[in-house]
């Protein structure tokens, strides 16, 4: 593309994030409510996988209502369901309490193993919080401003501190090695002292609290469950003490109003700083990708971008389709495109970091693209002739293969694309299997190589049926490679480029896959 097209181009984006952030500025006051209806493709494929009722938000089949609030209610405790796991990999548990003041105290406990049954340190965070105004950046978010007043750290057992001594100088714990005593309190930072400790040898931060959300979901008899959202933690460590969040880290949940049955609410409620929360080892649930596995809520991502996934495993062949709808609102109710990718995988060893996750290699082989609005449409038709499918042919609703291009190369796909990826499932509170996808970098680079494999998740998905028969327009069949998946690269990089010329955001960030 030419430097005038370039500059023509980036000043459309610009008046269009501008149309966009005034028009969720004006509509985003007020409760908004997730639509109950399904969203099928307009693909023109009969054939094509579709997001079918049974398999689209589990919860509204059961006539859950899910509402969120702008600016949101934070006063409560909040806590975690699960064990978490932190790019790095960190694995912890948290409990926040906001007051009505604006004050709050975070409970953040860390460590050694995925299951959350060996805890190394907790830290206490004290410190107030201020909501500032819904986000122009992500629709449906509150922008907030924290500060810290106090952070202090109880280390459990000796291996832990051996471990933390390494990281943090003296003058962070006040206490020389030998002084230094598990299950008692160190302050690691005041609002006198520095936070070098805090951010150079724990990679602390609570970024986080710059973007939140609350969700609640209203059941049929009354009971409610409520859901907050903070900021996404950035997959590079290097990033994450100044990294401002676009996306979500997985929901903590209101102690009071929480899934039932949830052991871990409760052992996570009940916690302290000296006596953290120890987890029972969960029961194993082999891992087993056969049928297809669906997006349980509307997803969102760093870089403004709203999306249901909905994947397809044959594990026979050893082959995956995956459709990717893309939204332009936090319910998933707008639709700006779809994206269908397809190809192979092969599965590798269990994972050295991540105990219970499993390595895997991927290839794309086939991606194709259907726009849903004009404005995305206009963008394809403006590539140039064997850049990016068929040029001048992009219509909306119709699909179009990228395979003829290679890709698409002003919106940076390529193909084929090899990934280096981690797979985990695990059973929910109700015996269900989950499944876990690592989390694509922050940036928006793709991990193209083993030591840059995730060592997080996205949000689970949830096992919509048994195994099914893949469509008959023969996805990957063209491909002997037995490492096959998608181009997260590329397909990210189409995502990033749409969504921002639809007038989301002027942002660099991950993609969806």
């Amino acid at each position: 593309m030419s430097s005038g097209g370039l500059a023509h181009l980036l000043r459309g984006v610009w008046v269009l994030w501008l149309w966009q952030a005034t028009l969720a500025a004006g509509t985003e006051s007020k409760v908004w409510e997730v639509p109950t209806a399904p969203f099928s493709s307009s693909s023109n494929h009969s054939d094509s996988l579709q997001w079918e009722p049974s398999c689209q938000y589990h919860h509204l089949q059961d006539g859950v209502r899910i509402t969120a609030d702008i600016p949101p209610r934070l006063e409560g405790t909040w806590v975690s369901t699960r064990c978490e796991v932190r790019p790095g990999p960190e694995f912890l548990t948290r409990s926040y309490t906001f007051h009505p003041s604006r004050q709050f105290r975070a409970l953040q406990h860390y460590y050694t193993d995925s299951g959350c049954e060996d805890p190394a340190y907790s830290l206490i965070i004290r410190g107030k919080i201020r909501l500032r105004q819904a986000s122009w950046i992500t629709r449906g978010a509150t922008e907030a401003e924290h500060h810290l007043s106090k952070v202090a750290i109880v280390v459990h057992n000796p291996a832990a501190m051996q471990r933390l001594a390494a990281r943090l100088p003296p003058v962070c714990v006040g206490l020389a090695l030998g002084r230094m005593v598990p299950g008692r309190l160190h302050e690691l930072y005041n609002g006198r002292a520095g936070r070098a400790c805090l951010h150079g040898a724990l990679g602390f931060s609570m970024m986080e609290m710059g973007l939140v959300r609350v969700e609640t979901q209203h059941f049929i008899h009354g009971r409610k469950v409520q859901e907050l959202f903070l900021g996404d933690i950035h997959t590079d460590w290097t990033q994450r003490t100044h990294y401002r969040p676009t996306g979500y880290q997985q929901p903590l949940q209101n102690a009071m109003h929480h899934v039932h049955p949830c052991p871990v609410c409760a052992l996570v409620y009940r916690s302290s700083e000296q006596r953290p929360p120890v987890l029972s080892r969960a029961p194993a649930a082999p891992l087993s990708l056969e049928g297809r596995w669906v997006s349980h809520r509307c997803e969102a991502r760093p870089a403004v971008l709203f999306l249901t996934r909905d994947f397809t495993f044959d594990p026979d062949q050893h082959a995956w389709e995956g459709v990717y709808r893309h939204y332009s609102d936090p319910s998933c109710a707008q639709p700006t495109f779809t994206l269908r990718a397809s190809g192979h995988y092969a599965q590798g060893n269990p994972s050295l970091k991540v105990s219970g996750a499993t390595e895997f290699v991927f290839k794309v082989t086939k991606v194709r693209v259907t726009a849903l609005e004009e404005s995305t449409v206009k963008v394809l038709n403006g590539t140039r002739p064997g850049n990016c499918g068929q040029a001048g042919a992009w219509e909306v609703g119709v699909e179009q293969d990228l395979m003829s291009t290679d890709g698409c190369t002003v919106l940076g796909i390529k193909l084929p694309h090899k990934e280096y990826e981690l797979f985990k499932t695990e059973l929910d509170h109700r015996k269900h299997p989950l499944l876990f996808i690592g989390e694509r970098p922050t940036d928006g680079s793709s991990p193209d190589r083993p030591q840059r494999r995730p060592t997080s998740f996205q949000a689970p998905m949830v096992l919509c049926s048994g195994m099914e028969t893949f469509p008959s327009h023969g996805y990957g069949s063209g491909s002997n490679s037995k490492q096959v998946h998608l181009a997260a690269s590329g397909t990210e990089r189409l995502a990033q480029l749409v969504l921002l010329l639809l007038g989301s955001a002027l942002c660099s960030c991950f993609c969806v896959y």
